[in-house]
């Protein structure tokens, strides 16, 4: 059969059945991890056991993740349903969920969690999508309800049988609207990135191909929570396509952590994606860093010593910090018996390997990685730099019109042209899913994702410097004084700038002070002139009384 060609995320080129209307083929095991949760995983149990997807191709597999009270089967369950523990050595959602999918026979694996209530299509509306391509994550569509008083299990069974579900319980007004909304404004995930149609996965109602879900190593069992974020992301790069269905809804009995507090769960969360999933950018501001899972892979093929390690020190120079570098070479050749140091046929190899063999960020190794956890990968020839923002606007440019590939021609030569190329890896996997024998890859990354090429100058890729490494070497007593006297220099210019500003600002207080001080001579001019004032009218006053006496003193009264 030959398996349907989705580009990015588009699914419409597929044709889903009508619900009710077509004969479904492949097995499904439904993956319940449960952890104190009897109560309302007697009301999931009850609803699968009325699935309209065929009883005979449908299984139950019910792990108990370490209850305090260990779960037991109620009555009413699917005809083939098992109980399982949790093995040993690991305890949460994820261990739980994995031992499920080791014990899993069906050819889907849908995992659903124990406070859920799926509605009678639940199970074949989600399937149905699997039946057209084989690298389909489905997930479902939740409703919420707080509801406190639960119905009995076989009135589940019944309102399934009745159709009428939605009378079950009262709904919430919680809904996940950032989930809602990222779907509605990608025409329903359609029009989605790959990185953004990943942060919808939530895995309480999902379903996975058994063996893409295999192929990427299950679960990540060292996660107590993120464990749904960081497996979709592993799942984008394996190049699956994540579909939404509307029509298969379930009941979500209580709201999650998420809705209850959702800041406590983030602070909880961040550290852990962070570490692995590297499109989550805004959590990887930390200059300098290095995380589990690079952003870039970057392969130079090892040749003159010079031109690889210039190659390799722009990479590691790089403004986007989480990159790590493959230098590939016959480094298993190398021997180590007695040789001429400078006469050494292998001499480039060797010093390249002396150079790197001790960074963290690098690896030495024979061939390309097969595989990479990074969402993009670099191949550049030796004997080319990149800018130091070379690969940030490179990546962004794959980001913003979600491209598949980036090839940046560097030179052309008899043998044809020499290139740079960035690949992103969930391409590579896509096309790897839907090859056959006859196909070009870059035909089918072109088509799946589309693949463009540039000038490798505009994109800051140059040739290395005519002399690399740069010497560093000691510096003439001449060079010595000259730097010395610019360096008292800039410190003398510094002081007359910092007196200037003194001076101007002694200059505006004394300009200041100057009109005060103008102000009090007026004033004590002033009082000055009314004291004489004062003084003058004193002295008539007295001089008046005296002529008084006098008078009074020569020509008394009566005379």
């Amino acid at each position: 059969m030959t398996v349907p060609r989705i580009r990015g995320n588009d699914f419409g080129v597929l044709n889903p059945p009508e619900l009710g209307a077509w004969e479904p083929a492949l097995t499904v095991t439904v993956v319940i991890p449960a952890h104190d949760r009897q109560e309302t995983l007697d009301l999931t149990l009850a609803a699968l056991s009325a699935q309209s997807y065929p009883e005979h191709l449908l299984d139950v597999i019910v792990v108990d993740d370490g209850s305090a009270t260990p779960i037991r089967l109620p009555e009413l369950v699917p005809g083939t349903t098992k109980l399982i523990s949790s093995p040993p050595g690991g305890w949460g959602r994820a261990w739980a969920v994995q031992a499920g999918v080791d014990a899993a026979t069906g050819e889907v694996i849908l995992v659903l969690d124990a406070d859920m209530v799926p509605h009678r299509r639940h199970v074949e509306a989600q399937l149905r999508w699997h039946h057209l391509a084989p690298y389909v994550v489905g997930l479902g569509w939740i409703d919420f309800t707080s509801a406190t008083e639960l119905p009995a299990p076989g009135r589940v069974a019944d309102a399934l049988a009745e159709g009428a579900e939605d009378d079950l319980f009262p709904l919430s007004p919680h809904r996940h609207d950032w989930a809602e909304k990222i779907i509605n404004d990608h025409d329903g995930l359609r029009t989605a990135s790959g990185a953004t149609a990943a942060r919808v996965h939530v895995g309480a109602t999902a379903s996975y191909p058994a063996a893409l879900l295999r192929s990427i190593g299950g679960l990540d069992t060292s996660l107590v929570l993120a464990e749904d974020t960081e497996l979709g992301y592993r799942l984008t790069q394996a190049g699956a396509v994540f579909v939404p269905d509307p029509e298969s809804r379930a009941w979500h009995v209580g709201l999650p952590t998420a809705m209850r507090d959702v800041a406590a769960l983030k602070r909880y969360n961040d550290p852990y994606v962070a570490d692995r999933v590297p499109h989550r950018r805004y959590l990887r501001t930390d200059a300098g860093r290095q995380w589990l899972v690079p952003y870039v892979e970057a392969v130079v093929p090892a040749g003159a010593y010079e031109d690889t390690r210039a190659t390799a020190d722009a990479l590691l120079a790089s403004s986007i910090p989480d990159v790590r570098l493959t230098l590939t070479g016959p480094w298993p050749a190398l021997s180590t018996g007695r040789r001429s140091p400078l006469n050494d046929p292998d001499l480039d190899l060797r010093l390249i390997k002396a150079t790197f063999e001790h960074d963290p960020r690098v690896r030495l190794a024979t061939e390309p990685p097969a595989a990479t956890a990074a969402p993009f990968r670099l191949t550049v020839p030796p004997g080319w730099t990149l800018a130091p923002d070379t690969l940030e606007r490179l990546t962004a440019h794959l980001e913003e019109h979600d491209l598949g590939a980036l090839c940046l021609a560097l030179d052309e030569t008899p043998r044809g042209v020499v290139a740079a190329r960035l690949d992103r890896t969930a391409a590579l996997a896509r096309a790897t899913l839907v090859a056959t024998p006859d196909d070009d890859q870059d035909d089918l990354i072109d088509a799946l994702f589309g693949l463009e090429w540039a000038d490798g100058a505009s994109w800051g890729l140059r040739r290395r410097p005519s002399v690399y490494p740069p010497r560093r070497r000691p510096a003439p007593e001449s060079a010595v004084l000259a730097a010395r006297h610019e360096k008292d220099l800039l410190l003398h210019r510094k002081r007359v700038a910092a007196l200037r500003a003194e001076i101007a600002q002694l200059r505006r207080e004394s300009a200041k002070n100057g009109r005060d001080a103008a102000r009090w001579r007026e004033k004590a001019e002033s009082w000055r002139r009314e004291a004489v004032r004062l003084a003058r009218e004193q002295r008539r006053t007295v001089l008046k009384r005296a002529v008084r006496r006098v008078r009074d003193l020569a020509f008394p009264a009566g005379d």
